[in-house]
């Protein structure tokens, strides 16, 4: 091969690379989700082997998945809060799951035409610090998930009057029910995550905690049902004028107390945040 070839194939190998597309299931099927019933609502992700199965989810939390954000930093129409669909996908042969967000955003561009830019903005905030006085959590004990080993992962909500329960694999879950938040095997990321729903704002972890813990708190009457409130609307949920009359009654101050309980601290301070913002998206896909 001569010099100048090899300059030219040397030319070309960064743009072939560059150009290589991205990611994407083997197929794929999205259907709108069933109405959950009046008493009781499931949602969830399965991983089973190649086999990717996503129960209930609003438009918008595909879009927090496929960018790896949560869907609070995704900015877009009110409607992507409340449009829920069901996906059924295949992985490709030799696809892994560290691959699905990708894929999920390809999905994503290609079905519902979903086209996004990126931001960095101050918002207020609560962080989750390290208190002053002793800290009393109990670390969990290492617990292996079976099912886990075998390349399968399982995520799923439920909820109804009594409360919510959150699986979030590999021992890790919470429960709120009873004006009580029931932690088992949670990392302060997880609790981070938990919380913001019932709060007025995004709760950062800032603790530098690196292990899980189990831990209860225990809320007032009035700020337990604010809570379930206010986590409802984060979910996109429709209420009457009368239900929302709960948020005047709660003023959070216990779920703040509650923490403190734990020797940590809920900090109101401003933090930049990255957002996903959506420049267009179809209601509907196209189809299957």
């Amino acid at each position: 091969m001569s010099t100048f070839s090899k300059v030219v194939m040397a030319a070309f190998v960064p743009l072939a690379a560059f150009s290589q597309a991205p990611p994407e299931f083997e197929v794929a099927s999205i259907k709108p989700s069933v109405p959950p019933g009046a008493e009781r609502v499931n949602v969830g992700m399965r991983i089973d082997g190649a086999q990717v199965h996503c129960t209930y989810f609003a438009l918008k939390d595909y879009i927090a998945m496929a960018y790896g954000v949560p869907d609070y930093q995704v900015s877009g129409p009110d409607w992507m809060a409340s449009q829920r669909f069901d996906i059924t996908a295949k992985l490709p042969e030799g696809g892994g799951r560290a691959q699905i967000p990708e894929m999920m955003a390809t999905l994503l561009a290609e079905r519902f035409q979903l086209k996004i830019h990126r931001e960095t903005k101050d918002f207020p905030v609560y962080a989750i610090v390290v208190g002053k006085g002793e800290l009393k959590l109990k670390e969990s004990a290492a617990v292996s998930d079976p099912a886990a080993g075998r390349g399968n992962i399982s995520l799923a909500a439920s909820g109804g009057r009594g409360g919510v329960a959150v699986n979030l694999g590999n021992g890790s879950s919470f429960a709120v029910g009873d004006n009580r938040f029931e932690a088992t095997r949670l990392t302060m990321a997880s609790f981070a995550e938990s919380i913001r729903r019932f709060l007025d704002r995004p709760v950062l972890d800032m603790t530098g905690l690196t292990k899980a813990y189990d831990f209860t708190l225990t809320f007032s009457p009035e700020d337990y049902n604010a809570m379930l409130i206010r986590s409802a609307l984060s979910a996109g949920v429709v209420l009457p004028p009368q239900a929302l009359k709960a948020l005047d009654y709660g003023s959070g101050d216990s779920l703040i107390a509650a923490v403190e309980t734990l020797g940590l601290k809920l900090d109101r301070r401003k933090a930049p945040l990255d957002l996903v913002v959506v420049d267009h998206m179809e209601k509907s896909p196209t189809e299957n």
